[in-house]
């Protein structure tokens, strides 16, 4: 396979946002941040040693649940830019619907926040910031 992880990241964004990422709806931003996560997430659990579809998807509950991203969140604020945190603050504060039953509503409101910054570092092709930030999701769990 030719090309570096950046090239291959990079590779991914097909179509760009009508409007500039800094102005587009928050919970636009957590849709295709939530699917972004959630790509990260599976790539990291096919990298890993047991590939059972079961064992994948067990593994992947513990990250992309309501509670676990209210949990990354916490440990990523310090780590925060105040651009990030101005994006974080913008999807916690939105109306983004009902949270599902099993979810706690802040933990929701949370998760929305996670999935709308990771949203953004996607938009705008900030590649190696979203890598810093899931490398702390992943650490200690290999």
């Amino acid at each position: 396979m030719d090309g570096s992880v950046e090239e291959m990241a990079a590779g991914l964004l097909f179509h760009a946002p009508a409007k500039p990422p800094n102005l587009l709806n928050p919970v636009v931003l957590a849709y295709i941040g939530d699917a972004v996560f959630e790509l990260m997430v599976r790539q990291y659990l096919v990298s890993l040693p047991n590939h059972k579809s079961h064992h994948l998807h067990k593994e992947a509950t513990l990250f992309v649940s309501a509670k676990a991203q209210k949990s990354l969140l916490d440990k990523w604020q310090p780590l925060l830019s105040e651009e990030e945190a101005d994006i974080v603050r913008r999807g916690r504060n939105t109306k983004s619907g009902t949270p599902p039953k099993n979810a706690d509503p802040g933990d929701y409101r949370h998760a929305t926040a996670l999935e709308c910054l990771v949203g953004y570092l996607y938009y705008t092709k900030q590649n190696a910031r979203l890598r810093q930030l899931m490398a702390v999701a992943f650490e200690n769990r290999i």
